[in-house]
């Protein structure tokens, strides 16, 4: 029979490796092999298992130590009285039998999180936690896991699909949430203005077409997204699907410009209006309005309507302003009459 490869070998990396750089190579070859990426590969699947089983020595310090000063004889049992572990347990590692690898100490979340999923993140708030992950010998892991005080949030223990049969999760303890599903929507000016009901229509990857109804906020701009929960795909052993988000693109609308909860328009005065002062009739999102127009308004000042623009989507008490720009119309065709009081005006000056 061949000679198991060393460890170090295995993660590939140095034997005066510190520990960040065995967790970073663990890390990397455990998703490689991890079998739900490789359904119904056996390579894969033990490669997986030599993997982890290396990580397993060599991320404990006092593990690492008898390794290096006696390899694997420290653990399988060819060391008299039972060597310096009792690694696994009866027949471990042996013809396809139960094996055991235990992580001490270690906060193993990050890593069975990038490999697994998000069930293993932000579980734990400090020290003392142990893991333990094994091989059942009929292509499934378990993994076990303790904060000291009992089995932290699943129970006595879960079962990593049997590896070669499908992969996954099993047993109700690990339900996982569906992935989102992202899609990009445009709506009106209008309808992003005041908030809308919007018909929209999906196909997947069947073909298959999905109509939906989705409320457009008041006040929403483009680049903001509106999120559908359990619309997405389908979780995993009964766990909740994931969301629907939508990318919304605001269109535009004729003599109006929107940045963020503001609102432009131009608007053009007569020459007497701006020297003299008057009223002008001034186009708002909701309808015109009459305001007041100052003597000596210069073409592009601006003039404010304080609470005519977009509502906040946040507080739908609080609205943007509206600016109108002015542009002054010179007269084009005077007549005599005209043309002599323009004069008299300009000798005034």
């Amino acid at each position: 029979m061949a000679a198991k490869q060393d460890y170090y070998e295995l993660l590939g990396v140095a034997k005066n490796a510190d520990a960040t750089a065995i967790k970073k190579a663990y890390r990397k070859l455990a998703k490689k092999y991890h079998p739900d990426t490789n359904a119904g590969d056996p390579t894969a699947e033990q490669k997986f298992k030599d993997v982890t089983e290396a990580y397993s020595i060599l991320s404990d310090p006092e593990k690492r130590k008898l390794y290096d000063q006696f390899g694997r004889a420290a653990f399988d049992g060819s060391m008299p009285e039972g060597g310096a572990y009792g690694y696994g347990g009866s027949g471990a590692g042996q013809n396809g039998g139960y094996q055991e690898f235990h992580f001490n100490g270690q906060d193993m979340g990050d890593i069975f999180g990038d490999i697994f999923g998000d069930m293993f993140h932000g579980k734990s708030s400090g020290g003392g936690r142990s893991y333990s992950f094994h091989s059942d010998g009929n292509g499934g892991f378990h993994q076990y896991y303790s904060n000291g005080s009992g089995a932290d949030g699943f129970g006595q223990g879960s079962h990593f699909g049997g590896f070669g049969q499908g992969g996954g999760f099993h047993g109700s303890q690990f339900r996982q949430k569906g992935s989102d599903i992202h899609a990009d929507v445009t709506v009106g000016f209008d309808d992003a203005a005041f908030g809308c009901e919007k018909m929209i229509h999906l196909r997947d990857e069947n073909g298959q077409v999905q109509s939906l109804k989705v409320n457009i906020p008041a006040g929403i701009d483009t680049g903001k997204t509106v999120r559908l929960k359990g619309k997405g795909n389908q979780g995993f052993n009964g766990g909740e699907a994931g969301d629907l988000l939508l990318k919304v693109t605001v269109g535009d609308r004729a003599g109006f410009e929107r940045k963020g909860m503001d609102v432009y328009t131009n608007i053009t005065i007569p020459f007497t209006t701006a020297v003299l002062g008057g009223e002008a009739v001034v186009p708002t999102l909701t309808g015109n309005v009459v305001c007041k127009v100052r003597p000596g308004t210069q073409s592009g000042s601006k003039i404010r309507l304080r609470g005519k623009g977009i509502v906040s989507m946040k507080d739908r008490s609080v609205h943007g302003d509206e600016y109108a720009i002015v542009q002054i119309q010179v007269p084009k065709d005077l007549n005599e009459t005209a043309k002599e009081k323009l004069r008299e005006f300009a000798k005034a000056c």
